[in-house]
């Protein structure tokens, strides 16, 4: 884990320097693992974020906070009424192990002055925000009650005694000296890696640290050291000790050769060398932000998203299979010529054909050699009544045949159009995005509406971007945008863009009476190609035009539009144009 002990320091230190005696002024719950406390002081606001997600949990101060449900859980809503315009005085952590203390100053219903403390556990899967009274120690609610059927070792629910979580029998670098955890460490089974020995025995060092100390001792060292190696094991010790006691360091993020963040430490990471990169940021709150933001935000959406990707998910795998059943079907009608010729030969031989008779063989005159066929017969009807069921089979079949290639093709058209709006939600960002994809499909009846008054959420503005040369490029997000921004937004004489024969956002280069560049093109081309099913790939095709080019059919699904006089150009994905 990242946030390791020593780092929940730095961010302890850095609340008490920004956020002490700040006063709560809004409390919110984005979902259920995060608490947003909102702290006002004189010289402006601070967004402290609580989290106990299992995969990133954590404190610090955020800038952007995510969404918040329409209707408060109801922990939010007891923070509210306990927290509401507390005053933070107090932060504390003990030692360097992974708890933190919020102490919090508040006026209870009686009009009395009482302290409310916000224990928040950094423990992976286990992490949890508890609400104790600090007077008390007694548990006012938690953020993820533990009973006996989650843990026979340690309870966490209301009206109980908090009892802290178990003591790992750990150094404290705080306390302890370089001499002292070089000696624990000794102790340990012999070469035993030092990156494992430090963690074995440092109370809340991480993994990066651990392994960033054996890289400034020397690489491949283990807990037997000795000589010039032990002495540079203590010097090192020493120094990570005296930015452990006094908060100093660097605090930065190590990303991977491909952009994405790896891991994150408060002090210089030199470990990788040139085989990842090494970013150093302002402020220790702000590294954790960073970190976390873009890869929680995806995890985010895809919760939000579950219900709407399985939604979808049935409704392509139903309209493929139907689909797949009209062509069967389809295929089958196909020889309805046979079933003519069959009524014509009855017609023809009734005079031949006995009463109750279950099949007759005549000869074919519709063949040159007049080669002898068998037909099949229903003896319980006359010779003239099977030969008009022929007749009637064969127009049932020529009428299916034009009903099934226009149903064919309206299931094409709806599978298309179901894709497009699976390729909007994979790449919608936001809730209002998916709300907006929700509300696209009640539209068309996939999705019930739901009864009551719903709030009405404001549009999303198309996304919007600047080309190196200066022209404005927007990008739709979902297709009743697409359809906007195309057909209501546009100018005639502004370029429209869209992946070739795939799934993708409508691109449109603001011209305002200029011809656009080819560098404007070749840049929202790459934009196009971006936000669209091919976004991993290479070399994709993008159509543009003109976008009086572009109409769309009369009841046409959201979207969907045709368009001539196109040309096309091949660019690899990017949302960076510069």
């Amino acid at each position: 884990m990242a946030l390791d002990g020593i780092f929940l320091r730095h961010i302890k230190n850095e609340i008490e320097k920004e956020a002490l005696v700040a006063r709560v002024n809004q409390i919110y719950q984005p979902n259920r693992d995060e608490l947003v406390l909102v702290l006002r002081k004189r010289d402006g606001m601070k967004k402290l974020l609580l989290s106990a997600r299992a995969n990133s949990p954590r404190v610090n101060f955020c800038v952007n906070t995510p969404e918040n449900p329409a209707q408060p859980p109801m922990f939010c809503m007891l923070l509210r009424k306990r927290l509401g315009g507390s005053k933070l005085v107090g932060v504390r952590q003990l030692g360097c192990d992974r708890v933190l203390f919020l102490d919090f100053e508040c006026i209870n219903e009686l009009g009395d002055l009482e302290t409310l403390t916000v224990v928040c556990e950094i423990m992976g899967m286990y992490s949890n925000i508890i609400v104790i009274n600090r007077d008390t120690g007694v548990i006012i609610d938690a953020l993820k009650r533990v009973d006996l059927t989650v843990s026979s070792r340690r309870f966490v629910l209301p009206n109980i005694r908090y009892e802290l979580p178990d003591a790992q029998e750990k150094l404290n670098i705080l306390e302890s000296s370089p001499e002292e955890i070089a000696l624990a460490a000794q102790k340990l089974p012999s070469e035993m890696p030092l990156p494992k020995a430090l963690m074995s025995v440092i109370q809340g060092i991480s993994p990066i640290v651990a392994r960033e100390l054996e890289f400034r001792v020397g690489e491949g060292a283990t807990n037997r050291l000795q000589g010039d190696y032990y002495s540079k094991l203590i010097e090192v010790l020493t120094d990570f000790k005296s930015k452990a006691e006094s908060c100093e360091g660097t605090p930065c993020i190590v990303y991977r050769e491909d952009g994405r963040p790896m891991d994150f430490s408060f002090m210089p990471i030199m470990q990788y060398g040139s085989y990842a990169d090494v970013k150093q940021t302002e402020g220790y709150s702000a590294t954790v932000d960073e970190f976390y933001e873009e890869r929680d935000a995806r995890e985010r959406m895809r919760v939000k998203s579950h219900s709407l990707n399985k939604l979808l998910s049935n409704l392509i795998d139903r309209t493929a299979r139907k689909i797949n059943k009209q062509r069967t079907e389809l295929a089958q009608c196909g020889n309805r010529e046979q079933l003519r010729i069959y009524g014509d030969l009855l017609h023809a031989n009734l005079y031949r054909i006995e009463r109750g008779a279950a099949e007759v063989e005549v000869e074919n005159f519709y063949d040159e050699n007049n080669a002898i066929v068998k037909i099949k017969l229903n003896p319980a009807i006359s010779p003239a009544a099977n030969a008009q069921k022929y007749y009637k089979d064969y127009q049932k079949a020529k009428t299916a045949e034009t009903v099934l290639t226009e149903q064919i093709e309206k299931s094409k058209d709806e599978l298309s159009y179901l894709e497009s709006v699976a390729d909007s939600l994979s790449r919608a960002e936001t809730e209002r995005e998916l709300s907006q994809i929700r509300e696209e499909l009640t539209e068309q009846g996939y999705l019930r509406r739901p009864k009551g008054k719903q709030p009405k959420l404001s549009q999303l503005p198309p996304k919007e971007y600047t080309s190196s040369d200066g022209f404005t490029i927007l990008v739709g997000r979902n297709n009743r945008q697409n359809d906007k921004l195309t057909l209501k937004t546009a100018a005639k004489t502004d370029v429209w863009l869209h992946t070739k024969d795939i799934h993708g956002s409508h691109v449109i280069i603001r011209c305002d009476g200029k011809p656009a560049t080819d560098t404007a093109i070749i840049e929202a081309a790459r934009l196009a190609a971006y936000h669209s099913k091919a976004r991993e790939s290479t070399n994709v095709p993008v159509d543009y035009t003109m976008v009086k080019n572009v109409s769309k059919p009369a009841g046409a699904k959201p979207g969907m539009v045709i368009y001539v006089k196109n040309k096309t150009v091949y660019v690899d994905p990017s949302i960076n144009i510069k």
